[in-house]
């Protein structure tokens, strides 16, 4: 009776945290077991290979996923989607190296400055309520991809030979506020640390979108620490993550310095509305 139950439930209700992936060890079959599990894989599979390409972990398209297609609950998909960035902007980070794409130095700062940012932003987000975490992670994705797209359409997208005046001001300033973002509101940031890369410190959309995985690593390692101590991780949901997006985004990074303006412009701008899309929906 109890197989016959849990086998009518529909895709949609089925909150893979620890607590159920037991249950579902328990009363579902092995082709059930096998068929979650593949679709997460190469659903974030998919995922890996964009966010490669555009730069980025893609923190808030996971935690869109998790909580829209998956029904994860919102605090744990926000610790697990941006544990998994971790390893996924290691890997992106260490193609993107590899392709020469990346400002290391400013990266590095950057990021030291965002960590600091990012488990502050986690002490907070366990606060506030589900609906608001929502909604402000869904409105910052599409505020972010708006100002990318009004940036790239009125700036020639090249290299300022030019000293940045007052680096050492705009560059802490860029990691603490999209840090704190990142950790509070599980988006990531990606969009924002390359609008900031853009604006302030004249970079291309290649460089962008290479040096925002850098940064990313010590923002969403320090995010991660956070969400541990909060109990906000789902390990078992955490390796599915990031063995489909650890391997998508290594080889989508290859393709960024191949790609022309348009299409990486392209996919730097809806990737966010994406996701955005998927949190209200």
């Amino acid at each position: 009776m109890q197989e016959s139950l849990v086998g009518r439930r529909p895709w949609s209700e089925c909150s893979l945290t620890m607590e159920t992936f037991f249950f579902l060890h328990q009363t579902h079959t092995l082709y059930e077991k096998v068929t979650i599990t593949m679709t997460i894989f190469f659903t974030m599979l998919s995922l890996g290979l964009i966010l490669g390409f555009a730069g980025g972990g893609g923190s808030g398209f996971v935690l869109a996923l998790l909580i829209s297609v998956f029904n994860i609950p919102i605090h744990t998909a926000l610790g697990t989607s941006t544990t998994s960035m971790v390893f996924t902007v290691l890997s992106g980070t260490a193609s993107h190296m590899r392709e020469g794409n990346m400002v290391i130095k400013t990266g590095l700062i950057i990021g030291t400055f965002g960590a600091f940012g990012s488990y502050t932003g986690t002490l907070v987000t366990g606060l506030l309520p589900e609906q608001l975490l929502i909604w402000i992670s869904a409105s910052l994705l599409f505020l972010s991809s708006f100002l990318i797209w009004v940036r790239t359409s009125i700036v020639k997208q090249e290299t300022s030979d030019q000293k940045v005046k007052f680096f050492w001001i705009i560059a802490p300033a860029i990691g603490l506020i999209t840090g704190f973002l990142s950790g509070c509101f599980g988006i990531g940031s990606t969009p924002l640390i390359q609008l900031g890369l853009l604006i302030f410190l004249n970079m291309t959309l290649q460089q962008a979108a290479a040096t925002s995985m850098l940064i990313l690593i010590p923002v969403s390692l320090f995010g991660a620490i956070g969400f541990y101590q909060a109990g906000f991780i789902d390990w078992f949901l955490l390796v599915q993550i990031v063995a489909g997006t650890m391997t998508g985004s290594y080889i989508g990074a290859k393709f960024t310095k191949r790609a022309s303006v348009l299409i990486l412009r392209t996919a730097m701008i809806l990737l966010p509305v994406f996701g955005g899309l998927l949190l209200i929906w």
